[in-house]
């Protein structure tokens, strides 16, 4: 464990001018990736991130948009880099990449690229991104790939700018290897673009500041951030909290074992007695667990304490190796957020004993991707990935949010994007009525979608991504779990919910995610609450009548004046 920190040695006006400039920086450079980005899924949903580290490589800032999988395993990705090219070793032009998912955020379609920033030849800050590219070879992009080698070209730590020279052998090598080259090198460079954006504009700031260095406030920001998280920590009763739940996995179902270990001002997560790794892609590297779980912590214990280098540093997390939670080379793992988008719902519920203000109910969880590919009837080749949300857990003092992506961020493509950009057609997009979970306080709803590929004349390929089909969100202290997702054709035919399957230009395909879990007794909830649930469609009106039944049964009573008004509007 590192000393403890002893901040506040600094002008804190000169340490909130520059948190205060950093933030927005990375804003920008996050903006500037996004406005020249070529991929939907970076463009519209957010599937990004971008960064600004020290020298030393150690994380000092993050944008707001971002999703944490990226995030946090961008900070051990940087000082991986950094031991192969040392910072003595660097220069000015240089930009490294890697898309390795053991030294980055679990899977090959997220490429790192990060940008070393110099003041004359004094490297003085790295700037890093990480999105989520079309298309990086192999086979197309789903959860049903055997081992890692056929999951797409992987690219180890190399420059991608030498000098400021381009690396052209290893473009060469990527064009060769993925479907649609000007697109996802067009990310690439995208990554570049809005990294040179944050790199000039803190060479503004250290500037107008007179800075030849930001070590010192880095170190006063880190140093502030652990003090707050140590405190956060130190403020729970030592003790273990233990948590289990359960999800689809491939073939059989996959159980993810939790054990949180508070010591003073320290915290310990165990993941012993999780699953081992499978042969499927739905594994997960340790540098993504790590990812989640410090993110699920920091919403647990700290939300308003900027996420650092700092706020790691109070934090382990273990996962027993050869888990799917640790999975060893070459095990496939292009799925892997199926299972680690879990994580941070495990601490939330895990705390919730200690932390009952805070206690939130499991939700969806894992984002169900939809990867459509084939060929137009002029014969152009079409591969669009796009993202769709469950809802979210009921909440200590709040009902659970209807299709939102926690705890990844993203949000789905719009409609008049998905249909600009392939040959289907949504006929239905809609809240998914009775999907959250009965309790004093209900879970978030899902979505139900239909879309069909009238205008083709051949299949197409479509890969699902999808959990909690048969483990739907449990719910939290008495509260019932959410209803569990759905995946089938319009005749009734079930599609496989992470295996690549063929579709019929007529056919409808009915996709519908998971709902929340509900928090406390149904029979605890308002009355009033559960009419504004019926006339607002989000449950039925049998649903409103059997919750009706509960709550009379328990209090004897039910405000049937207010109920009659809610009704007659």
């Amino acid at each position: 464990m590192n000393a403890k920190p002893r901040p506040g040695s600094m002008d804190p006006l000169l340490v909130q001018a520059f948190w205060a400039r950093l933030t927005t920086i990375v804003e920008q450079q996050a903006a500037a990736l996004i406005r020249t980005s070529f991929t939907p899924a970076v463009s519209e949903c957010g599937d990004l991130s971008a960064c600004v580290f020290d020298p030393r490589g150690r994380m000092i800032a993050q944008a707001v948009t971002g999703t944490p999988g990226h995030i946090n395993s961008m900070a051990h990705c940087v000082r991986d880099m950094l031991a192969l090219y040392p910072a003595e070793t660097l220069r000015p032009g240089d930009v490294l990449i890697t898309n390795d998912p053991w030294l980055t955020s679990g899977h090959h379609y997220d490429v790192t690229v990060v940008t070393p920033v110099f003041i004359g030849p004094k490297l003085v800050a790295m700037f890093g991104s990480i999105c989520h590219t079309a298309d990086f070879g192999g086979r197309p992009y789903g959860p049903d790939g055997v081992d890692v080698y056929e999951e797409g070209l992987e690219v180890p730590v190399l420059k991608l700018l030498d000098g400021g020279a381009t690396n052209e052998q290893l473009l060469q090598i990527i064009r060769a290897n993925v479907r649609s080259p000007e697109q996802v090198l067009g990310d690439i460079f995208s990554q570049v673009a809005g990294n040179a954006v944050g790199a000039r504009q803190l060479l503004d700031f250290m500037e107008e500041a007179e800075l030849v260095t930001i070590e010192p406030l880095a170190d006063e920001i880190i140093a502030r951030t652990e003090k707050a998280m140590r405190a956060a920590i130190e403020a729970l009763p030592d003790g273990t909290y233990r948590y289990m739940t359960q999800a689809d996995g491939f073939d059989e179902p996959v159980t993810l074992s939790m054990a949180i270990r508070v010591e003073n001002d320290h915290l310990v997560v165990d993941y012993d007695g999780t699953s081992p790794q499978v042969k499927q892609a739905i594994n997960v590297v340790m540098n993504y667990t790590e990812a989640y779980t410090t993110f699920g912590v920091k919403c647990a214990l700290a939300p308003e304490v900027p996420n650092n280098e700092g706020s790691f540093r109070a934090v382990e997390v273990h996962a027993p190796r050869g888990s799917i939670l640790n999975c060893d080379r070459p095990a496939p793992v292009a799925a892997r957020h199926l299972m680690g988008h879990f994580l941070p719902g495990l601490v939330l519920a895990a705390l919730a004993p200690v932390m009952p203000d805070r206690a939130m109910a499991e939700g969806a969880a894992a984002l169900w991707s939809t990867n459509v590919h084939g060929r137009t009837t002029a014969g152009e080749p079409f591969s669009l990935l796009s993202f769709m949300t469950g809802g979210t857990g009921a909440r200590a003092g709040l009902d659970g949010l209807s299709t939102t992506a926690f705890p990844s961020g993203v949000s789905g493509i719009p409609v008049e994007v998905f249909e600009n950009r392939c040959p289907l057609v949504i006929l239905e997009r809609a809240l998914s009525t009775d999907s959250g979970g009965p309790g004093q306080l209900r879970g978030g709803l899902g979505q139900r979608l239909r879309m069909a590929a009238p205008s083709l004349s051949e299949p197409y390929r479509l890969s699902l991504f999808a959990d909690r089909i048969h483990h739907p969100a449990p719910g939290l202290a008495g509260g019932g779990a959410g209803r569990p997702g759905d995946a089938r054709l319009a005749d009734g035919r079930t599609l496989d919910p992470k295996r690549t399957v063929e579709i019929m230009p007529g056919d409808e395909v009915i996709l519908v995610t998971p709902g929340g879990g509900g928090l406390g007794k149904a029979e605890e909830r308002d009355p009033v609450a559960v009419a504004e649930d019926a006339l607002d469609g989000v449950i039925s009106p049998e649903a409103a009548e059997r919750i009706y039944r509960v709550v009379l049964r328990a209090n004897g009573t039910v405000d049937v004046d207010a109920t009659t008004r809610l009704r007659s509007r």
